[in-house]
C-alpha cells in the first residue's frame, strides 16, 4: 500500500474531515462551547481563517485558508485536539490515555483536501453545509445550529431555505 502524503501549500485553503475515535459519541456537540474556545485559543496562537465549518455530534468539516508562508494545519489540529481534550478532562470525564499519553477522545488522523479552485471550493462549502440532513440530524439545512451556514444567510451569499431544493443538494462524497 502507498503512503499517504499530505499536500501543503503556504496560505492554501483545505477542506477537513476530522472525527472523534467513537463514531457513536456526542461529545462535540455536547461540548460545543469548549470545542469553539479551542478553535479561538489555537487562532490566536496560530492565525487561520475558518471559510466554513460545520460541527455534528462525533465529526466536523471545516474549509480553511492558512497565511501566506504558512502550510502547518497538522500543528493547529494537533493544538485544537488537545486544547479540547483537556478541557473534557477538566469537566470531569472519564478518558482513557494509552501509553504514549494519547486520549480515546479523537481519531488519531484527519481527512484533508487541498482546494484547487473557486468551483471545488463551492462544491465543498455546499457539501458541509448539506451534512446535518445527510446525516438524518436535521430536515433542513437552516436548522442545524452549529453550522457556518447562518453566517452564510445572513451575509447574503446563500438564501434562508438553501438546501430545500434538489439542485441544492450536493452529490458529491467527501472524507467521510
Amino acid at each position: 500500500m502507498v503512503g499517504y502524503r499530505r499536500n501543503f501549500v503556504p496560505g492554501g485553503t483545505y477542506f477537513f474531515t476530522v472525527t472523534l475515535q467513537d463514531r457513536k459519541a456526542n461529545l462535540l456537540t455536547q461540548y460545543i462551547d469548549h470545542l469553539r474556545q479551542a478553535f479561538r485559543k489555537v487562532r490566536i496562537d496560530h492565525s487561520f481563517q475558518i471559510d466554513a465549518i460545520v460541527i455534528l455530534p462525533e465529526h466536523l468539516h471545516t474549509i480553511w485558508t492558512l497565511p501566506d508562508n504558512d502550510a502547518d494545519y497538522p500543528g493547529r489540529w494537533r493544538a485544537i485536539k488537545s486544547q479540547f481534550t483537556r478541557s473534557l478532562k477538566q469537566q470531569g470525564l472519564a478518558l482513557k490515555f494509552n501509553s504514549r499519553g494519547v486520549s480515546n477522545v479523537w481519531q488519531a488522523r484527519f481527512w484533508e483536501h487541498t482546494i484547487k479552485d473557486a468551483e471545488d471550493l463551492q462544491r465543498h462549502i455546499d457539501y458541509l453545509h448539506y451534512n446535518p440532513v445527510k446525516h438524518g440530524l436535521t430536515v433542513n439545512v437552516s436548522d442545524w445550529p452549529h453550522s457556518s451556514f447562518h453566517r452564510y444567510v445572513k451575509t447574503g451569499l446563500l438564501p434562508p431555505d438553501w438546501g430545500t431544493e434538489p439542485s441544492h443538494q450536493p452529490t458529491t462524497q467527501f472524507g467521510e
